[in-house]
């Protein structure tokens, strides 16, 4: 499996306040991006996988949302956050 309980807790630690704080905005936006990087990478050599693809497409759709979300509220956290992940917008 490519997502460890490890791996989340690091995630969850670096873009929240701590390990245990699954449930802001920044580790969940944090955490579907790695998703969406991983699923991105096998669709690239699985074309045809579209179940993955659909999933690919919620996942971006859930992160798109929770953005949307963070830019109402906090904007200077929402700035930061894309620029440290790398999102485009």
């Amino acid at each position: 499996m490519y997502l460890t309980p490890e791996k989340k807790a690091e995630i969850f630690a670096q873009y929240g306040k701590d390990a245990k704080n699954t449930g802001s905005v920044q580790s969940q936006v944090a955490l579907f991006t790695y998703r969406i990087q991983h699923l991105t990478e096998h669709l690239k050599t699985n074309q045809k996988d579209f179940g993955t693809e659909r999933a690919l497409t919620r996942l971006v759709g859930k992160r798109r949302r929770l953005l949307d979300y963070l830019k109402d509220k906090d904007i200077e956290a929402y700035r930061a956050l894309i620029k440290e992940l790398g999102i485009r917008k």
